[in-house]
């Protein structure tokens, strides 16, 4: 196992505690970069400036940076510093905060979820999507082409994408474009007139950063959902639970995002070790959450845990602001699933293959 496959393994929590015992910060020569495995050393990398987002000489992938995909990458406040990510930030980040739940659990509880895994499959990846561009204002049918195309689009994001699934995703962004142009144009969403009475900067960069909240509630969502009923098929009991409790342990205790990765600007010290100009960082959230020092007991499952604290959403100024949104979607998807009877034990599961994503794929066990 190394730190980036371990995201997709079934248990890569053992082999993160043996990170964490080797030290914080520490080089793994294989794949030539740092490892942040404690939660010292991660709150650490996430707080400092010189610890950015994208490679100073690589602002957008070389795979993409011809094509609309990557216009679109070029101008996401997850992927840029300073006031390239401010603006869009304060912009949209008060909406994620201020929404109507029961509206929310409303729209999940529309989509009809067959008692089966490509239900499952469906709840997952399609249906948190279209909530989001129904808040937005797009109709129940658009929202559902959105969140095709938004299937589309994430391949962009992935390094492990091939030549056709980048084809697809400029494609994608362009049709996306497409649709928020038409969107902006109409304007009939309390959500979305908020977000744009706060937006300062142009129309691009809006519309670049409103697929990237599609694409954001994508695969985190899904992962999320994914990996609560993984919960729940392990501890039948969990069935009963409180569903934000259940929520608020599970994207600690084994979060849709394992890892994430910063690119050291200038040669700079981080918990006591130098890092050079141009080195990378990865990141293992997932091991610093769970690190005895930021959880007791980091390793029992506890849903009624004091002081919960986990770095599954990030930490400091690219902390993910759509953290209560994407709770609620996955609660309400969650308690839908169980509603409809489907029956977790007579389904099996792999992960997505993913070099930073924890995301369960679900199909029919063999009997």
């Amino acid at each position: 196992m190394d730190p980036i496959i371990a995201a997709t393994q079934a248990d890569p929590y053992p082999y993160y505690a043996e990170l964490r015992a080797q030290g914080g910060l520490t080089f793994h020569h294989p794949q030539k970069l740092w490892v942040a495995s404690s939660a010292r050393a991660v709150c650490a990398v996430l707080a400092h400036a010189d610890c950015q987002v994208r490679p100073t000489q690589e602002p957008v992938p070389k795979a993409i940076a011809s094509g609309m995909a990557g216009k679109v990458f070029a101008r996401l406040m997850r992927m840029s510093e300073g006031e390239h990510q401010r603006c869009p930030r304060s912009a949209i980040e008060p909406a994620l905060d201020v929404f109507d739940e029961a509206r929310v659990r409303a729209l999940v509880a529309a989509r009809l979820i067959s008692a089966d895994a490509d239900g499952v499959y469906k709840a997952m990846f399609r249906g948190p999507v279209c909530v989001v561009a129904a808040l937005l204002g797009f109709s129940p049918a658009q929202g559902r082409a959105i969140s095709e195309l938004t299937a589309d689009f994430v391949a962009c994001l992935s390094p492990l994408s091939n030549d056709l699934q980048l084809m697809a995703a400029h494609a994608a962004a362009e049709q996306l474009r497409g649709y928020f142009i038409e969107l902006l144009a109409e304007s009939n969403s309390d959500w979305l007139k908020a977000i744009l009475q706060r937006f300062a900067g142009d129309e691009e960069t809006l519309i670049a950063n409103l697929i990237g909240l599609c694409s954001q509630t994508f695969e985190a969502t899904a992962g999320l959902i994914g990996n609560t009923l993984v919960a729940v098929r392990r501890q039948p009991a969990l069935r009963s639970a409180p569903m934000d409790a259940l929520l608020a342990e599970v994207q600690r205790f084994d979060p849709s995002v394992q890892n994430t990765r910063r690119f050291v600007a200038q040669a700079c010290e981080i918990d006591g070790v130098r890092v050079e100009a141009g080195e990378v960082i990865l990141l293992l959230l997932a091991s610093a959450n769970r690190d005895p020092a930021l959880n007791e007991r980091p390793d029992e499952f506890l849903l009624d845990r004091p002081n919960r604290r986990s770095f599954s959403f990030g930490s400091g100024r690219h902390q993910c602001p759509g953290q209560r949104l994407a709770l609620t979607i996955a609660a309400a998807t969650v308690g839908e699933i169980l509603d409809h009877g489907v029956n977790l034990q007579q389904l099996a599961w792999h992960y997505r293959p993913s070099l930073n994503g924890r995301v369960p794929l679900f199909s029919q066990a063999q009997r």
